[in-house]
């Protein structure tokens, strides 16, 4: 993803705002998705020491020499502080502080994707400092998408949707949830998109939400949870659906119904002014009814744009207000240990009156030929 020079200002000039609402003298945002949201790309993270120092009266990067001219390629206007190898950063950074008026700041928001040392010599510089999270800065930023960024989104989802079908063509009986996975990766390339994830647990390993795709092969009977996502341009998809090897079971059916049922109430929760943790209790609120409480185990939903999770997370205590251009999952899920699992998930945008998915793809259960 690229991003104008008049953009970037922008957004930097935001995330001033935000730093004086939350009486923050200093952001030094790392390599991550929150310097690539604010400067439309992002230097390679590695043990080299790199930051974007910003405060009320300037805004310079900490930079190594070796992807200096890239940087500066990328964003020419841009203030870059460079350091070599043989130097250290610790000059540099020092350097970087003064030309941004930063090196008497007294609270700083730093990345949550810093790497530790990276941290620390922050810290060692700025010892009188007080340390925060640069998530209270940046994250209100990132949480509404403007036209672009949805536009971006909904290509993305079209990408993945076309992944799940063919994770669907791949299933069959014998098939293992590797070669599933890797029908996944291969759609998602084939459409443009850089694979993300590919989650594809048949029977009792559905069961576990996150659960690592292996070599165990579909059998007859398996309720098979697909949860895929992939990044192009920049942005991420993420989507679950469920398919079933040979005929579905009662007991299936009436789980896959009420997690349908939680998705549809959580969607309709989803509008401007309703909190987090409202939409979070709406899907909830259905599975606990239905008695399958206990086996829901994680929160309703996430942001999702630059990252594949990223706030506002869709949970209990989490009172933020949605507004439109926000972002997030829907995804209810109900697992039974050593049995089963049934997870389905959209993403949706919170328009002026309610939200709208991404996904074109009905939730119905993919039934496959035993």
């Amino acid at each position: 993803m690229t991003i104008a020079a008049e953009t970037r200002a922008k957004r930097l000039e935001s995330l001033r705002g935000e730093m004086a609402r939350s009486g923050v003298d200093l952001a030094a945002i790392a390599p991550s998705d929150n310097i690539r949201y604010l400067l439309g790309f992002s230097p390679k993270g590695d043990e080299r020491a790199c930051m974007l120092l910003v405060t009320a009266n300037g805004a310079a990067v900490l930079m190594p020499s070796l992807n200096a001219e890239q940087a500066a390629a990328e964003a020419p206007e841009l203030e870059l502080v460079r350091w070599s190898d043989d130097a250290g950063p610790g000059d540099a950074l020092r350097a970087t502080l003064d030309r941004v008026a930063g090196a008497s700041a007294q609270r700083v928001a730093a990345d949550p994707e810093m790497r530790a040392d990276h941290l620390m010599l922050l810290q060692e510089t700025l010892p009188a400092a007080k340390t925060v999270t640069a998530t209270l800065v940046v994250g209100p930023l990132r949480e509404a998408k403007d036209a672009t960024e949805l536009d971006a989104l909904q290509r993305s989802s079209d990408v993945a949707d076309q992944a799940v079908q063919a994770a669907f063509a791949a299933c069959a009986p014998g098939v293992t949830e590797l070669a599933v996975g890797d029908a996944v990766e291969r759609a998602l390339r084939a459409g443009g998109s850089t694979p993300e994830f590919a989650i594809v647990g048949g029977g009792p390993n559905g069961a576990y939400p996150h659960h690592h795709t292996g070599p165990r092969p579909l059998q007859e009977g398996d309720a098979v949870v697909i949860d895929i996502g992939g990044r192009l341009g920049g942005y991420v998809s993420d989507i679950t659906r469920m398919a079933f090897i040979g005929e579905p079971t009662a007991r299936y059916r009436e789980i896959h119904a009420i997690v349908e049922a939680a998705v549809v109430a959580g969607m309709a929760a989803a509008k401007p002014g309703a909190t987090c943790a409202q939409v979070d209790a709406a899907a909830r609120g259905v599975i606990d009814d239905a008695g399958y409480g206990e086996y829901f185990v994680h929160r309703t939903g996430h942001g999702l744009g630059l990252s594949v999770h990223e706030p506002p997370w869709i949970m209990r205590g989490c009172d933020v207000e949605l507004r439109p251009g926000v972002v997030h999952s829907v995804e209810p899920g109900i697992y039974l240990p050593g049995e089963l699992g049934v997870r389905l998930e959209e993403i949706v945008h919170v328009t002026e009156t309610g939200c709208e998915r991404f996904s074109s793809l009905p939730r119905d259960v993919h039934i496959v030929a035993g």
